[in-house]
């Protein structure tokens, strides 16, 4: 069975995360949607709804299946039996550090090849960066995300404005504001 990897952090997954999965799921018997958890990085989607996300959007693909990995990528991928890491390339400012991942995952396992896979030309400008910074600037996200993801949008959009009266860019009160927001927005829709 060719079993690939497809890691990354996914916050939050777009549009042009959902194309390269589409086109990996073409080339193997089996996708594993890998999101990675990193104790060093504030994601602004936690790792839980993250999964979630992933789950509902391309979790009910036949050959795709949702995971989270800790530690050594190539670890998880020999775990999984997988023989491939796949990566998606937008520009060519991706190649340099990937190519040097790909060629560290090598030295490391040299059984699991890394694929470089583009998206279509309309998602070559997505970034999940991007996507935030839309949203924290109260932008619609709604053509750059599954529809599934869009539907948070309102109240990422005030999670930013609680960050943004902070005003110290302190992970913790950050985590804080955001944690109010949602529970009052919680409370209000039950």
């Amino acid at each position: 069975m060719k079993r690939a990897i497809y890691p990354g952090s996914f916050d939050p997954v777009t549009n042009g995360h959902l194309d390269v999965v589409e086109r990996a799921r073409k080339l193997f018997d089996e996708v594993i949607v890998a999101v990675a958890h990193n104790d060093e990085k504030q994601p602004l989607f936690p790792l839980k709804e993250r999964l979630d996300l992933l789950q509902q959007t391309v979790g009910k693909i036949d050959n795709v299946r949702v995971a989270q990995f800790d530690g050594l990528l190539v670890e998880f991928a020999l775990q999984q039996k997988a023989n491939a890491v796949i990566r998606g390339l937008r520009a060519v400012s991706d190649f340099e550090f990937e190519f040097q991942m790909a060629l560290m995952n090598r030295k490391l396992e040299g059984n699991v090849e890394t694929i470089f896979l583009m998206p279509k030309e309309e998602y070559t400008y997505l970034s999940s960066r991007l996507v935030k910074e839309i949203a924290r600037l109260g932008g619609d996200v709604s053509n750059f995300v599954p529809s599934l993801v869009a539907s948070f949008r309102s109240w990422r959009r005030r999670a930013f404005a609680a960050w943004d009266r902070c005003n110290t860019g302190s992970t913790s009160e950050f985590r804080k504001a955001r944690f109010g927001q949602m529970v009052r927005s919680n409370n209000r829709s039950s």
